[in-house]
């Protein structure tokens, strides 16, 4: 039962990225916690604050604006103090150039009690980076900013 409303809970978290809305996924963060994302990119590296993870998707939605996924297998371990959920997806987004396109990844989430603690996107690196140099070539400067750290 507790396995089906992590479940439940995951792909609403994913449904609200996809409408834009990241404040669903802060609020869902433990006090304290790791968000990362993987790869020297503009998105890449670690943030520990609230202040630093919503700078962050505000700008994964200013460089990948009408991103969605698509869920693949969510494997969910663990008792409610320490749950392990891996979920599998491919990712579509309209890039800020206007050209679709598309990635896939994992992202690996740590809960204790119903709260992140830990959360590691690991995207095709190569793949975002493609996308994300030829934003810059479009013009777009943050696709090659330095990440958002703390």
């Amino acid at each position: 039962m507790y396995h089906s409303i992590v479940r439940k809970r995951i792909i609403g978290l994913f449904d609200a990225v996809g409408r834009g809305d990241a404040q669903p996924v802060l609020d869902a963060f433990a006090p304290r916690f790791t968000h990362m994302f993987l790869g020297g990119t503009a998105l890449g590296g670690a943030r520990k604050t609230l202040a630093a993870t919503k700078a962050w998707y505000e700008r994964l939605y200013r460089l990948l604006p009408g991103i969605s996924f698509e869920l693949g297998e969510i494997r969910i371990s663990g008792a409610p103090w320490n749950t392990l959920a891996v979920v599998d997806w491919r990712e579509s987004n309209l890039g800020a150039d206007g050209v679709a396109t598309e990635n896939f990844g994992r992202h690996i989430v740590h809960l204790a009690w119903g709260k992140m603690t830990w959360l590691a996107i690991c995207p095709d690196t190569v793949g975002l980076k493609a996308t994300l140099d030829r934003l810059a070539a479009a013009g777009f400067a943050e696709a090659h900013a330095p990440p958002i750290v703390d």
